[in-house]
């Protein structure tokens, strides 16, 4: 491709292919998203796959989301548990001052 060893400018900005171009055009492959670049020195118009902001971000939220969710499971465990130990350890006591 051109734009491996050329300058080369963004004639189209990062767009999703659609069915045809998925199927017709190589680049959508990788990514599923294309930009149109034209080269400087060869004046060929190529595609680039590329990726999409929007999409990264969307996915970088939804990583973050299901972090938390995961930390606040977690964490509410812990606090299940804590109070169980903390109760067999008021009972265990509870029976030695008993047996007194």
């Amino acid at each position: 491709p051109c734009w491996r060893v050329e300058q080369f400018m963004v004639a189209q900005e990062c767009t999703r292919c659609s069915g045809f171009e998925m199927k017709t055009i190589p680049a959508c492959g990788p990514t599923g998203f294309i930009e149109k670049i034209n080269c400087a020195s060869s004046h060929r118009d190529e595609y680039k796959s590329c990726r999409s902001a929007a999409l990264e971000a969307q996915r970088f939220w939804r990583f973050v989301g299901s972090a938390l969710g995961v930390a606040a499971a977690a964490a509410a465990l812990v606090v299940l548990r804590q109070r169980v130990l903390d109760r067999r350890a008021l009972e265990k006591v509870r029976k030695q001052i008993e047996s007194i």
